[in-house]
C-alpha cells in the first residue's frame, strides 16, 4: 500500500490578491516531501493562465493519519503568501505557517 507523505496544493488569485480559489492538479499526493517539492514548478507550469497569480505549497502528511484528514485551512496573505496546514476534525496536523493565524479561510 502506498502512504501518502505530501500534498501539492495550489490556489489561483486575482490581479489584487483578494479573491483565491482552490485549483486541481493531476497529481496531487506524493510519497515523499521531495517528490512533491520536485513536481510543484512543473504543476504550476501546467496551470498558467488559469489566473493571474498562481501559489503552490507542499503540504508534509502524516502517513498514519493520511485517512484522518477532512479538510485543508488556507489563506493568502496580501503580499501572496500561501499559509496551508491539513487538519483532522478541526486539530492542526500540519502547517506552513510560521505561526498559525485566526483568519484562515476554510475551503472543503
Amino acid at each position: 500500500m502506498e502512504h501518502i507523505a505530501a500534498l501539492l496544493f495550489v490556489v489561483g488569485c486575482s490581479s489584487s490578491m483578494t479573491d483565491c480559489r482552490e485549483l486541481q492538479v493531476p497529481v496531487s499526493v506524493f510519497e515523499t516531501e521531495q517528490a512533491c517539492t520536485a513536481e510543484r514548478p512543473f504543476a504550476l507550469g501546467d496551470l498558467r493562465g488559469k489566473a493571474p497569480h498562481i501559489i503552490g505549497q507542499c503540504l508534509a502528511a502524516d502517513p498514519a493519519l493520511e485517512d484522518d484528514y477532512d479538510q485543508i485551512v488556507w489563506n493568502v496573505r496580501p503580499d501572496g503568501t500561501l499559509v496551508a496546514s491539513l487538519e483532522v476534525s478541526g486539530t492542526l496536523v500540519a502547517s506552513n505557517a510560521v505561526r498559525p493565524e485566526k483568519d484562515y479561510l476554510s475551503q472543503q
